[in-house]
């Protein structure tokens, strides 16, 4: 690389200072290099190996470790070498071409991290050639070479407890970790600003998603939008519609200012439920159809892991493919500057897409910016109805809310329950349609449901605007727009209802989503026979409707936990994880809100838009009020990531406590409260008394646990810790928690 950017001089230079003088102590140290997508982080660390090692006064030598998810480890190894190519300063090399059992001086080994990442591979596995990671490790040591250890996308690699095992068996002199979004202390830290990547004309200004949507929809009459109607364009089509025309407009701004640059649309497709059909086939088609754009004629690219076409020299300014599909795999160490566009398309509800894939349209085609401000700006088109960007987590599904635990967050290792789970009780069989329609009985859903409702919209996002992507929560002046949608589009939004329905206690295979739609449908001929005798579209209009689809969800859900209790009842088995920690990260839906509560160990706190009044109080008395709380967390109801304390109820059968909430104090002491009020806290007595044993016998192997069921009165909160629960009006004999 020819330095041609002050930034990038400057943050070699402090690499190079801050390894040195880190060099200089035992131990392990950590430098933490932040840089922003587009910013040329391989291109910085090959200079800054190559400095370290020619530039020296001393005798030190040194081997290095470069790490990196995926395949970026191979991406990245080409880029080094060209980079060495002239100087010969290092060598890059594979596991396999090692000599000597050992890393030479000046040797760089690229491994693969999830490769190295299981401790069971052929890399960690002892062998009877002495050729493992280990021996290796301990012949470079003798050698006298200071082992430098590179992460690099290091929020991808270094966060499980394997890979800091890992780490300390590299057991390296200096540990650099590389991202755009470090999500890791360091000993040191050297930071790269956005604003100097920008100024030097290496990314865009900034990313604007779904550019006058509000114009182009309000002015289509609600008639050609009905759902009645089967042969307009549908949301997907009015979306992709845009992003070509956007793409169109931004070739003719390059030629207009003569530069032979033909900007790229990237179109990401959605991960494939079960029962979904393909929507590559529909998006081609659409392509096709409406654009005359196709893999034939050169104009489509696919980059899918069992597809690819047309991707040779996809990267020059002056390729011709218009167009390129795919999903996660070029989310990572892709590179194609003339990128500038981004379609998203993914299930109805909203979802948080990654940094680094909003990074592939950030970077500008001859890295300097233009005059027409048009082409130093990148742009997303999507369907969504919101949007944030995070950095990559791993996950089926992705929502608008997530939390993540505090970095300073110390382990705890707290014994937990989970009930082992068998087939027939993760999938739904026809009894679930009888329970179904019994709770809607019970709930009198017939007379509380509105049947007026006539269309089903969607909320689009227009006009966004998103300045930084590595920060989180920073789209701005976004407007929304509602948009009816058609007869296909209502079934799909239906299927998707019914199918996020069943999770987390179900999974969503085909068969159970269907019991879920037979069940509503049922529903509608049982209570309503002269108007639907058969499954319709008006059906699903009245479920999906904004007044009515909470009603249904609670139907579900509380058919849901019936049919559990029915089913395989006799082969429940309780599961011990004896080192129970609160989970790194938590989703939640659009019926959760953000909460500025700072003591909360899962940043942002979310709390359901409606909570009842202890949740809500309590979780603000744990905040502002109690002494001496460090943080807090609020437990889960059902799945192995959450707490649970065995419990028998009156009949002796074994039972799981989903204890409410899991405070850390500040002398060390773990709280396990629960809250309750009136007739929750009447029925407690066989979960406090599971609670209380649970506390005494885990004090006794060493833990300092308190805590028990919690109610409110008089202002105070009220505790009952005792063996022995007893349960009175005014709470007598109850204690004070303060």
């Amino acid at each position: 690389m020819i330095q041609e950017f002050k930034f990038q001089e400057d943050a070699i230079k402090e690499l190079c200072s801050k390894t040195n003088r880190l060099l200089e102590f035992n131990g392990n140290k950590t430098i933490i290099f932040k840089a922003p997508t587009g910013s040329g982080k391989t291109e910085m660390m090959a200079m800054f190996l190559q400095k370290l090692v020619e530039y020296r006064d001393d005798q030190k030598k040194f081997a290095f470790i470069w790490t990196a998810p995926r395949q970026l480890h191979i991406q990245s190894k080409e880029r080094l070498e060209k980079s060495y190519s002239d100087s010969k300063a290092l060598k890059c090399i594979y596991f396999e071409d090692l000599l000597d059992r050992q890393i030479n001086d000046n040797e760089i080994l690229f491994l693969n991290w999830e490769s190295i990442n299981k401790t069971d591979n052929v890399y960690i596995r002892e062998n009877e050639q002495d050729f493992n990671l280990s021996a290796i490790l301990e012949n470079t040591r003798e050698a006298g070479r200071n082992i430098i250890l590179v992460i690099d996308e290091s929020h991808h690699s270094a966060k499980t407890e394997t890979s800091q095992e890992l780490i300390q068996l590299i057991d390296p002199k200096v540990t650099i970790e590389v991202s755009a979004t470090p999500n890791m202390q360091g000993d040191e830290n050297v930071t790269v600003q956005r604003e100097e990547v920008v100024k030097a004309g290496l990314i865009k200004e900034f990313i604007v998603i779904n550019p006058e949507f509000q114009n182009e929809i309000t002015k289509q009459t609600a008639d050609i939008l009905s759902f009645t109607s089967k042969g307009e364009e549908n949301t997907d089509e009015f979306v992709l519609r845009k992003a070509i025309e956007k793409r169109e407009e931004l070739a003719k701004g390059f030629q207009e200012l003569g530069i032979n640059i033909n900007p790229l649309l990237l179109i990401q497709l959605p991960r494939k439920q079960q029962g979904e059909e393909d929507f590559k086939e529909e998006i081609e088609k659409i392509l096709e159809k409406n654009h005359k754009i196709t893999v034939k004629n050169g104009k489509l690219a696919i980059f899918l892991s069992e597809d690819k076409e047309n991707l040779e020299n996809i990267s020059k300014n002056d390729n011709e493919v218009e167009v390129m599909i795919f999903k996660e795999a070029i989310a990572i160490g892709w590179d194609c500057p003339r990128a500038s566009i981004l379609a998203l398309f993914r299930d109805w509800k909203s979802i948080q897409f990654s940094v680094q894939t909003v990074g592939r349209i950030l970077r500008m085609p001859e890295l300097k910016h233009y005059d027409n401000e048009e082409l130093n700006t990148a742009f997303v088109y999507t369907s969504l109805e919101d949007l944030s960007i995070i950095e990559d987590i791993t996950g089926k599904y992705f929502t608008i809310r997530y939390a993540s635990r505090k970095k300073e967050y110390k382990s705890i290792e707290l014994k937990s329950f989970h009930a082992k789970r068998f087939r027939e009780e993760t999938r739904l069989n026809p009894d679930f349609i009888r329970h179904f329609l019994q709770v809607a009985d019970e709930m009198d859903l017939k007379n509380k449901i509105k049947m007026k409702a006539q269309d089903v919209s969607v909320q689009l996002l227009s006009d966004g605007k998103i300045q930084d992507i590595d920060k989180h929560h920073q789209v701005s002046d976004v407007q929304h727009v509602q948009r009816k949608q058609t007869v296909t589009e209502i079934q799909k939004i239906f299927d998707a209802f019914a199918r996020e329905s069943l999770l987390p206690d179900f999974f969503p295979e085909m068969r159970s989503v269907g019991r879920v739609k037979d069940a509503i449908h049922n529903f509608f001929k049982v209570k309503f026979p002269k108007e639907f005798t058969t499954a319709s579209t008006r059906g699903q209009v009245i479920v999906l409707a904004k007044e009515n689809i909470q009603l249904f969800r609670n139907a579900i859900d509380q058919a849901k936990k019936i049919y559990a209790e029915n089913v395989g009842k006799q082969k429940r088995e309780m599961v011990a994880n004896e080192k129970w920690e609160v989970p790194f990260s938590r989703k939640y839906d659009n019926r959760f809100s953000k909460k500025d509560y700072k003591k909360s160990v899962l940043q942002p706190y979310f709390q359901p838009d409606n909570p009842p009044e202890t949740e809500k109080n309590f979780a603000e008395f744990l905040n502002n009020t109690l002494k001496n709380v460090e943080w807090f967390f609020k437990n889960g109801e059902s799945d192995g990531t959450s707490f649970a304390v065995k419990y028998k109820d009156n009949s002796g059968e074994e039972k799981l406590f989903f204890v409410d909430w899991i405070v850390k104090y500040k002398d060390g002491q773990i709280g396990l409260y629960d809250t309750k009020e009136g007739i929750t806290a009447e029925t407690a007595k066989y979960r406090a008394e599971g609670l209380a044993s649970y506390i005494k016998s885990e004090n006794k192997k060493g833990k300092k646990l308190v805590g028990g069921i919690v109610a409110p009165k008089d202002k105070t909160w009220r505790l009952n810790n005792k063996e022995k629960y007893e349960y009175t009006e005014d709470l007598k004999g109850w204690g004070y928690l303060e």
